[in-house]
């Protein structure tokens, strides 16, 4: 882990309510990732057979994480949130939902040691979406999108999976731009403008996004392909 530095922010907001505490006790325990003890093949995590798997690197109140997962009940989805009232919120669609959703795992903690467990080539997709901008300068190292993180996601995703980023914050925008193109295992799939300014079909809308939105600020979005092999020279380079 890079030197252990926290790049999460609280892990609780106000105390749970009865039932949503009562409900993290009694479903959470089913559905999280040890890491201790992770298969070989992070498929077995799920109690049915899944065709592919995806991450999602916090995610917030859960809800792209959750339309994902019903959306794709063959695909096994792992998300890593250390905010517990999120983990709960989503525990709470999980457990209302009107059919069993099976193919969910958390990892209630930071998601670097996960990135670290997984085998190579194993994800096929990745979302990190709204992350934390940590605006101000003696705060930017701990932003996830960075050198390592990068690292990390292109060793577990397999050649051609797709890694999916959102903003609304301008200067985490150019950081993660500035990063991800300069990372060897990336390339942005991006033709025109329409294709960072509007989101794709099958990708929702979250709270974070719709704040943003009540206050005036559009948001960025961003996807990327996992290279199949490494170029010489990164994507800025490239792009010139």
């Amino acid at each position: 882990m890079d030197e252990k530095r926290t790049l999460h922010g609280r892990r609780q907001g106000r105390p749970l309510r009865k039932n949503r505490r009562e409900l993290v006790e009694r479903l959470l325990p089913g559905l999280s990732v040890d890491l201790e003890s992770l298969p070989a093949n992070p498929a077995d995590l799920f109690p049915t057979p899944v065709r592919d798997l995806w991450l999602e690197v916090g995610f917030g109140g859960g809800e792209h994480l959750f339309h994902q997962a019903v959306r794709n009940p063959e695909i096994g989805i792992i998300g890593c949130e250390p905010f517990l009232n999120g983990v709960a919120k989503l525990l709470s669609e999980i457990e209302n939902f009107e059919k069993p959703v099976r193919n969910v795992r958390l990892l209630t903690d930071d998601a670097r040691p996960l990135l670290d467990a997984l085998p190579d080539g194993s994800i096929g997709r990745a979302f990190v979406l709204f992350p934390d901008p940590w605006p101000k300068n003696r705060h930017h190292r701990r932003r996830f999108i960075a050198p390592l993180q990068l690292d990390g996601l292109a060793r577990v995703m397999r050649p051609g999976a797709e890694l999916r980023l959102a903003t609304d914050h301008i200067g985490y925008l150019r950081w993660m731009l500035f990063h991800t193109l300069a990372h060897p295992g990336f390339r942005w799939l991006a033709r025109g403008p329409e294709d960072w300014r509007r989101r794709p079909e099958d990708w929702p809308s979250t709270r974070y996004e719709e704040k943003a939105l009540q206050k005036g600020i559009g948001s960025t979005y961003l996807r990327f392909e996992r290279r199949h092999s490494r170029p010489n020279s990164g994507g800025i380079a490239a792009l010139k």
